[in-house]
């Protein structure tokens, strides 16, 4: 080759490599806009969702004994304002909407000062989902042993929570037994565990056989201020004429942990591998809701049980700092209807008996506060406490289960914690369906595995056992 056919050939490189290089930044510009068009998307949808809630109705009002809805009704409109709701399950609470654009404080006042005929008024609070950022996480890549007692779900070999056996750093048995409460029952599809969140991906591979459906015997569910809602998957408070199918992941995660299909030979298993699932949407995408919304919801609930279906317990994985009588008022009324309402403590690594957190701090016969555990036992550093407020512990770190789109991913949080609670319950009420709820609150509270570190941070010193809730006392395990 002559000297001038090399430096064409060296020229020519040259302008590929130039070519190559600019098509490069060109595909950089295209990604990095693709991402800022996905930042610029859900900032849009948030501040749909925060207008939408700041659009919400202002106060909850409870009016006295005596004051008819008809009376309600016409104290509403001499203040401009209008009834948007009665909750039935709780008699004489109102959601009022006020129609001059006041401030909603302004509104509870005004309501609060009408002593004669007023318990209490109060702002619909915001609600916003404050579960900690989970990062990507390194397996250890050790060998994933499997026994004849597991289920051939592929995953169920990174839920340590459910079978600990120091996998990726964790230390042995600390888990809530599982594998031992399942020689006794896998759970029972006549259980109902609704869970009460930003909906559910009710076509999850994982999680459709497991889903309740309203039955052709139920009636579909009418409220005589809201109208008729399409409740055949569910409860949706966000748009009553949809299905609550989850657009945030949070519930669908939640729900995994409860009840996703075991030994189906896809992904997880829940604690317990049949259950049905029924979703309470009042979280929106961006998880964000109000206090109003998750009263209707579990008014919903109330109502499905009074018409035969067997809900028996209400997980609740968020919450806030501000106090609630209306919300109090329904969860108690919940009780009152036998159900169980289990709540994630909060994720600000505080104390709750100093500073409260709601709806877990409500001091109500059919409440359960749960905080969170790391894969070694450990009170997890964002998890908050209480010895007086915050009842047990179970595992909320570095948590497998279900997502949208057929999709897993691990997450942490109180959140996390709060469905093996209301797994193992369920658990138990499949054992024994005739329990009370009573004795199911004193059973899950009674058998708790106790561990030094948690004595004067939660009232049982313990992390849940489904073993030992099973068998309804304190085992002396046997190795796994």
């Amino acid at each position: 080759m002559n000297r001038n056919n090399i430096w064409i050939h060296i020229g020519i490189a040259v302008v590929l490599i130039m070519m190559a290089a600019v098509l490069g930044q060109i595909g950089r510009w295209r990604e990095s806009l693709h991402d800022r068009s996905d930042a610029v998307q859900k900032r849009v949808e948030t501040i749909k969702a925060e207008q939408s809630n700041a659009n919400a109705p202002e106060v909850l009002v409870r009016f006295k004994p005596g004051i008819s809805l008809s009376q309600i009704r016409s104290i509403a409109t001499a203040n401009n304002d209008s009834l948007a709701d009665e909750i039935e399950s709780v008699s004489g609470l109102a959601v009022i909407d006020d129609l001059d654009n006041a401030d909603a404080q302004t509104v509870a006042n005004q309501y609060a000062a009408m002593s004669d005929k007023v318990a209490y008024a109060e702002v619909n609070y915001r609600i916003k989902l404050d579960d900690p950022i989970q990062k990507d996480l390194v397996k250890d890549g050790v060998y994933r042993e499997t026994t004849a007692e597991m289920p051939n779900d592929p995953m169920f070999v990174d839920q340590w929570a459910l079978h600990n056996f120091g996998q990726d750093g964790g230390t042995k048995r600390a888990d809530i037994d599982a594998l031992e409460a399942w020689t006794t029952t896998k759970g029972s599809d006549e259980v109902v565990v609704a869970v009460l969140d930003s909906g559910v991906d009710f076509t999850h591979i994982d999680l459709k056989g497991n889903m309740w459906t309203r039955p052709a015997n139920v009636p579909a569910y009418t409220d005589d201020e809201l109208g008729t809602f399409n409740d055949i998957n569910g409860y949706n408070g966000t748009d009553k004429i949809s299905d609550p199918m989850d657009d945030n992941g949070h519930g669908t995660h939640c729900a995994g942990i409860i009840g996703a299909e075991g030994d189906n030979g896809e992904g997880i298993t829940g604690i317990n591998q049949k259950v049905k699932i029924m979703p309470l949407k009042f979280l929106g995408r961006g998880g964000m809701g109000t206090t109003e919304d998750a009263i209707e919801a579990i008014n919903y609930a109330i109502d499905r049980k009074k018409n035969g279906v067997n809900i028996r317990i209400i997980s609740a994985s968020w919450g806030s700092t501000s106090k609630s009588k209306a919300l109090e008022d329904t969860i108690r009324a919940a009780g009152d209807a036998g159900i169980l309402f289990i709540a994630a403590a909060g994720n600000d690594g505080s104390n709750n008996d100093s500073r409260p957190h709601y709806p877990s701090n409500y001091d109500l016969p059919n409440v359960i506060s749960v905080a969170a555990l790391d894969r070694n036992d450990k009170l997890a550093g964002f998890s908050n406490f209480g010895f007086k407020t915050v009842h047990i512990a179970a595992p909320g770190k570095d948590i497998l289960s279900t997502w949208l789109g057929g999709a897993y991913r691990e997450a942490s949080g109180t959140s996390m914690a709060t469905p093996y609670v209301s797994g193992v319950a369920a658990l138990i009420v499949a054992a024994e369906p005739k329990i009370t709820m009573e004795k199911l609150r004193e059973r899950l509270l009674s058998t708790a595995d106790k561990i030094d570190m948690l004595d004067g941070k939660v009232a049982t010193g313990g992390r849940i056992c489904a073993a030992n809730a099973i068998a309804g006392k304190v085992l002396n395990h046997l190795q796994h």
